[in-house]
This record gives structure tokens, C-alpha cells and sequence, in this order.
């Protein structure tokens, strides 16, 4: 890979991870909003925006993170299985986008409902767990910028036989 591509698979990388940060944060923001606010239309609201928010920025974010982040792995030094931060990264980065398909059913069951004004405190598990998984995905998602700024040293057995 040229140097300006890798580059740019760098740049592309970065912009739509810190993106994603974004993105998680406001879902979160709005989730504890939906659960905590005592105004219906705020409520309603709040749903149906996380909604939008996960479908058009958050998924369609993830999938380019981890897509991208493979791609410029194995254009740098450092490559996809040479060092065990970037294997962390890698695993951390397939379960949360997992864990985020797989919340997808609820997000849109709470913006379905909000939207048809049927909301009612039989759905206050699904609110709570949509706090607790947003939180816990911004809580990965800077995990993971701490090892891509930190690198923490230690090359694994395929690292070990390549830099021989």
C-alpha cells in the first residue's frame, strides 16, 4: 500500500471511530433521557431518535470502524496479529459490534412503541438495558482508543516469528 493510501485508510479509520464515540454518546445521552424523563413527548422522542441514530450513524459506523481498522492493520508495521493491543482491539471491537446487532430488535420495539404512544412500564427493562449497553459500549470504545494511544508492548507467537 502507498503511503498517501495508507494515509488515508488511517484517516478514514480515526474519523469514523471518533464518530462513533459521538454517536454512542448522544444514543446515550438520549436513552438515559427516554428512562429518566417524566415528559411524554421527551420520551417518545428520545426513542425514536435512538432509533435513527443506531440505524443511520451508529451500525453503519461500526461496520466502516472495524472494516477499516482491519484494512489499516495489515498496512501498518504493526499489522493484525503481531501484537496482543491490537488483537484486544480486534476481539473488543467484533463482541460490541455483536452485542449492537443483536440490541437492534429492542431499539426499534422502544421506537415502534414510542411512536404509537403505547410506552408503558412494561417496557422499563429494555429502557434500562439500553442505558446500560450505551454506557458499556462508550466504556469499550474508549477502551479502545487507550490501547490504539498506548500500545501496550508484547508481540505474540506469530509477532515473535515474523520479526525473526
Amino acid at each position: 500500500m502507498t503511503p498517501r493510501l495508507r494515509k488515508f485508510v488511517l484517516t478514514t479509520h480515526i474519523a469514523s471511530s471518533v464518530g462513533l464515540l459521538g454517536a454512542v454518546a448522544g444514543f446515550l445521552a438520549l436513552a438515559i433521557a427516554g428512562l429518566t424523563s417524566r415528559d411524554g413527548e421527551v420520551v417518545r422522542s428520545a426513542y425514536v431518535a435512538m432509533n435513527a441514530i443506531a440505524e443511520l450513524v451508529i451500525v453503519p459506523l461500526m461496520l466502516a470502524a472495524l472494516v477499516i481498522g482491519i484494512i489499516a492493520s495489515l498496512a501498518t508495521r504493526w499489522g493484525l496479529l503481531r501484537y496482543y493491543w491490537l488483537i484486544a482491539k480486534l476481539g473488543l471491537t467484533i463482541i460490541a459490534t455483536v452485542v449492537l446487532l443483536l440490541q437492534m430488535d429492542t431499539v426499534g420495539l422502544l421506537a415502534r412503541s414510542a411512536a404509537a404512544a403505547s410506552l408503558s412500564d412494561a417496557y422499563f427493562g429494555q429502557q434500562v438495558r439500553m442505558v446500560v449497553h450505551s454506557a458499556g459500549g462508550l466504556v469499550v470504545l474508549l477502551v479502545l482508543v487507550v490501547l490504539s494511544v498506548y500500545k501496550p508492548p508484547g508481540l505474540t507467537r506469530y509477532g515473535i516469528a515474523q520479526a525473526d
